[in-house]
């Protein structure tokens, strides 16, 4: 027989990329075996409180860490990492008290993440994430097919629909497909971003992002989120798209990112011959709630 039972959650998002999130940091909420359940129905538009996704706050498992992140697609399935999310992540622990310090190390199925909050008034008003390095490597991003000498895939053909499109692939905890375009607005991404995030070459499914270079230092980015469809903002996509044009010698280390919820500011360093790179961006309390849900 099924109980319903109250949940506390707030709803908030990072430039449009929008999130529910659920405070398990001292006990846990919603059951490991309900949560790709629970994600599923809370995610649906126009039948609940509607979302791209949920975060979970948990306790870190790893010594160095000071609390851990966990990011459930609105499919229910988990992923490694995202960019607008744990910003949005950040802004909730600190201002609910349960990490104090203005700068602070996150776990993540990426990775640990080293993130800087910009507080004023009590209320963070942005924060600067650590990305960490960037991953080429076709095998481990992963990424099977078309693959160069060098392990990599950048710049090379990919048969999508019957049609060669060129493209690059990166990890930054998560996959990532970049496609650089003239025309972003003439995309159909809703035919052709499913077709790629779920491209065999992509053994456990790839974000997608369609890129037009403005200028060296500014990018217009339209994606598809793994997991999700179309998102107003992806936090490690812009990353993976500054990073995948900077290693190709179409951008340079400082990138202004235009998405179609706002701007990312991604910052790219060489560090013993690998890129690594720094987001900058807001994330926004929505409100808070409560909802039942049947167990």
């Amino acid at each position: 027989m099924e109980n319903d039972k109250l949940i506390i959650f707030s709803k908030m998002h990072g430039l449009g990329n929008d999130y529910v999130v659920v405070d398990e940091s001292k006990e846990e909420i919603i059951p490991e075996y309900k949560k790709p359940a629970f994600v599923e129905e809370v995610c649906r538009r126009g039948f609940s409180v509607g979302a791209d996704g949920v975060i979970f706050v948990a306790p870190a498992t790893v010594e160095e860490a000071d609390i851990r992140f966990r990011i459930f697609n609105a499919d229910g399935s988990e992923a490694e990492m995202c960019g607008n999310g744990i910003r949005c992540f950040v802004k909730f622990v600190f201002e609910n008290g349960i990490v104090t310090e203005e700068s602070m190390m996150v776990e993540t199925l990426g990775g640990l993440k080293e993130v800087d909050l910009n507080v004023r008034n009590c209320q963070v008003v942005s924060s600067t994430v650590d990305m960490g390095f960037a991953n080429f490597n076709a095998d481990e991003i992963p990424m099977k097919q078309g693959v160069s000498e060098t392990g990599e895939f950048l710049e090379q053909e990919l048969n999508v629909a019957g049609e060669k499109m060129k493209m690059s692939a990166v990890s930054v905890g998560n996959p990532h497909a970049v496609i650089f375009t003239e025309d972003v607005e003439g995309v159909d991404l809703d035919f052709v971003g499913p077709i790629i995030e779920n491209h065999d070459a992509f053994p456990q499914r790839t974000n997608v992002h369609f890129v037009k270079i403005i200028n060296r230092n500014e990018i217009e980015m339209l994606t598809w989120e793994r997991g999700a469809g179309f998102t107003y903002a992806c936090g490690t996509g812009a990353t993976s798209c500054a990073l995948i044009g900077y290693k190709l010698g179409k951008l340079d280390e400082e990138v202004l990112v235009h998405l179609p919820g706002g701007d990312l500011l991604i910052l790219v360093q060489e560090v013993d011959g690998k890129l690594k790179a720094f987001m900058e961006g807001e994330a926004k309390l929505v409100f808070d709630g409560v909802m039942d849900f049947a167990f």
